[in-house]
């Protein structure tokens, strides 16, 4: 299981409900990175100033919202913060509704919630409650500085967290093109209305979610695995590479372990007496030679 991110409490009415929340969905795309199709170099984003074109320090950055004047209300992050709602620790619920009310289009993103702190009983009796009335909980709580809107919805043993949208962030579709409501309105036959209802009930089959997978993902891994198996792969060269030992390329180790003492010790490297030695040792040495010449011209 992931990690939690969220303890706190369910509330209905004086019920508490200690709770932990993971999150019970995760990405399973292809992540692509963005490279230099020149060099192969990896391309980051980057914080760049559209008049000028040049890059510049996140220090010199404030957040602005726009006004309809065109003119701009500059916020500090102190005081987006202070703005934000409070950190709570509670999943208030404020009703329950029934699950087809709900459209689909508000679902956003699950959770699963697990009892902690001996909640175990006041849990099921929460689940089991709602399960028997039929019902879901409409909630709000707080995570990572921003309150949702939630539904709570019982499943099999445990109670599922579902973050929903706000009504403000759903877009109408009256400005969309759409044929009328109703059979009669949308000109539709009695026989082509029959025959569509029979073709759904031909495909109409129990729910599984393992049935369904990523076709396009897995198109991609596919072709990946094929461009790998051709040898047709790019070299990247990583921008850092102090976790990985290079290969060596040490000419004198013993020069590189003097100025390394002399760095650790704040001092000048040791003096080099080897060199001091092989100095000492070339006269001798050319006397040496001359007279093993003397010797096999003789």
């Amino acid at each position: 299981m992931p990690r939690i991110i969220w303890k706190g409490a369910i509330s209905f009415g004086l019920v508490h409900v200690p709770v932990a929340l993971y999150p019970a969905s995760s990405e399973s795309g292809i992540d692509f990175d963005w490279l230099d199709k020149r060099s192969m170099d990896p391309v980051g984003y980057k914080r760049i100033n559209k008049r000028t074109g040049k890059e510049i320090e996140r220090e010199y950055i404030v957040k602005g919202v726009k006004q309809d004047d065109g003119d701009y209300v500059i916020l500090s992050d102190d005081e987006i913060r202070a703005a934000y709602p409070k950190t709570t620790q509670t999943i208030e619920i404020e009703g329950f509704v029934q699950a087809p009310e709900i459209p689909f289009v508000y679902l956003e993103k699950p959770y699963y919630l697990e009892p902690t702190n001996k909640g175990e009983k006041v849990y099921a009796l929460l689940r089991e409650a709602m399960l028997s009335s039929g019902v879901i909980g409409i909630a709000r709580v707080v995570m990572h500085t921003k309150e949702h809107l939630a539904a709570l919805v019982p499943s099999g043993a445990g109670l599922v967290l579902n973050t929903l949208r706000w009504s403000n962030e759903i877009r109408e579709m009256g400005d969309l093109q759409l044929p009328a409501a109703g059979k009669k309105a949308a000109n539709l036959k009695d026989a082509e209305l029959k025959m569509a209802e029979q073709l759904i009930g031909d495909m109409t089959v129990a729910w599984d979610a393992t049935s369904y997978t990523d076709h396009f993902a897995d198109a991609v891994r596919a072709l990946i695995q094929r461009r790998v198996e051709a040898g047709k792969t790019e070299k990247v060269e990583p921008l850092e590479s102090a976790d990985e030992p290079a290969t060596s390329n040490v000419i004198d180790l013993t020069a590189l372990l003097r100025q390394s003492l002399g760095r650790r010790k704040g001092s000048s490297p040791p003096r080099d007496t080897t060199a001091d030695d092989e100095a000492a040792d070339r006269p001798a040495a050319r006397k040496t030679a001359k007279k093993a010449a003397r010797k096999r011209a003789a």
